[in-house]
């Protein structure tokens, strides 16, 4: 870089800070107002939230606006989360005790009180963009916390509809609009300078921005690469898997981390539940088609933003290959894992890698060869009836969580019909390289204060004999 670059580079970077301190100062004055608010206020204020952009007529108008903006996924998909989702966020945290006295151990004579972060700094990807910073916005508001928004690129003006609204109903509320505040032209430099400033960051996106995130200095909260592999063993119900699976595969068009990227079905049930795969419009490609596939869907290496979250019938078109009119995921069989087979990674398109196994020992074991490459720590999920073959699963993998009998897509991030929290930020633990394993929620953006009071009756410690017992004779 020569010197007028390295000017322009550094009067760009004096910009953004300058910029985004105005907007911390902004986020700061309106935090301070609901800093010592009562569970009332912040509940009524959250409720708010929700329905100013999840109410009929204003949940289409986003749904139908993140579509033609961002061009992924589909209007279905998006009115879903922006319909559907957020009222279930909100359910999830809207009895939550968050203000005050949150815990309490009376037999160790403590008590634990919230206290509010301060600033929020979220990233929001351009695959969810329309539930995403409302999710992030109500949990944070829950801990009476304010929230900076950094949208990606390509989802700015869907970004920009959801706050504004969400804005004005704070102000009908009587509360600070800036409570929650848009970055409205978002650059590289601003989102770096955000997770500078804020007092926490909340990170959903691809993995430079989330490693960023804890590169920052400042405390973070981030997801992992998704690579959900799903097993059917021989006691699944194969016409539930086979509709459930479609449902995850096709929800949105795939533009989830959550969907299923590959699914690992057992020899007992092999043919019949692949045949029924394909009943559910699942196009199995022969050795032609999966090369022309793979030459659109990763370029240099990188997923091809063109094709993510598109229709099986226009990445067909982009890769050069008919297919039949009812169409709606691909089944690419696959033997191998890592670099050299690309379609074992994530693929954010009705795309999945189909994987043959003996019995549950090698799905397990082929689970974690394909997470161990991408993915782990994120999710997995089985179709089965036999607890020992779930719990085995569960136990012998690396993952935050294990979806049972359910669409994945659909149900790691929490809904109606399991007891996930609800969010669009998922942990994936110290496998994943982030901090938390659980779904991300108002209890990740609020300090504790453990309160301690002596014990009415002081602990003593046990005798050697009741603490170590034969430990003392194996050790002389």
């Amino acid at each position: 870089m020569g010197v007028q670059e390295r000017i322009f580079a550094s009067d760009e970077q004096a910009q953004a800070a300058a910029e985004i301190g105005a907007l911390i100062e902004r986020s700061r004055a309106a935090q301070a107002t609901i800093e010592h608010s009562s569970q009332a206020r912040v509940d009524e204020l959250i409720r708010a939230m929700v329905w100013a952009v999840a109410r009929p007529g204003v949940a289409e108008e986003i749904a139908r606006h993140t579509v033609e903006e961002t061009q992924l996924g589909n209007y279905d998909g998006k009115y879903l989360k922006i319909f559907r989702k957020t009222r279930a966020a909100l359910m999830d945290i809207i009895d939550d005790v968050s203000v005050g006295v949150i815990a309490a151990y009376p037999e160790r004579e403590i008590v634990v009180l919230a206290k509010p972060v301060g600033v929020i700094g979220a990233l929001s990807p351009s695959t969810n963009p329309e539930a995403t910073p409302v999710i992030k916005a109500i949990n944070a508001v829950k801990g009476r916390n304010a929230i900076i928004i950094a949208p990606h690129p390509r989802a700015k003006l869907t970004n920009k509809l959801v706050v504004d609204k969400m804005r004005a109903a704070l102000e009908a509320m009587g509360a600070p609009a800036d409570l929650v505040i848009a970055i409205e032209t978002p650059s590289l430099d601003k989102t770096n300078e955000l997770m500078r400033q804020c007092d926490r960051i909340l990170a959903t996106g691809g993995n430079p921005m989330v490693k960023a995130a804890y590169s920052s200095g400042t405390p973070a909260l981030g997801v992992g690469a998704g690579n959900a592999v799903i097993t059917v063993d021989e006691t699944a119900d194969l016409d539930e898997a086979a509709e459930k699976i479609r449902i995850s595969k096709t929800l949105d068009e795939a533009a989830s981390c959550s969907s299923d990227n590959a699914v690992v079905l057992v020899d007992a049930i092999h043919d019949e539940m692949l045949a029924k795969l394909q009943a559910k419009g699942g196009l199995i490609l022969n050795a032609e088609q999966k090369a022309k596939l793979q030459a659109v869907l990763w370029i240099d290496g990188t997923l091809n933003a063109k094709v993510v979250a598109q229709p099986a019938a226009n990445i067909a078109s982009i890769a050069g290959f008919e297919i039949p009119e009812d169409t709606k995921f691909f089944i690419v069989p696959e033997t191998g894992v890592g670099p050299d087979h690309p379609f074992s990674g994530e693929k954010l398109t009705v795309t999945m890698a189909l994987y043959r196994v003996k019995d549950i020992d090698e799905a397990i074991a082929l689970t974690n060869r394909i997470q161990a490459y991408q993915g782990q720590g994120h999710s997995c999920g089985i179709y089965s009836r036999s607890t020992e073959n779930i719990m085995k699963l569960a136990e012998a993998t690396k993952t935050s969580r294990v979806m049972v009998n359910q669409p994945q897509a659909a149900s790691n991030s929490g809904n109606l019909w399991n007891g996930m929290r609800q969010t669009f930020s998922l942990g994936c633990g110290s496998w994943g390289g982030t901090g938390t394993s659980n779904n991300i929620n108002w209890r990740d953006l609020i300090n504790e204060t453990w309160v301690s009071k002596p014990l009415a009756v002081p602990k003593e410690l046990p005798s050697d004999e009741a603490l170590f017992g034969d430990v003392i004779a194996k050790l002389g």
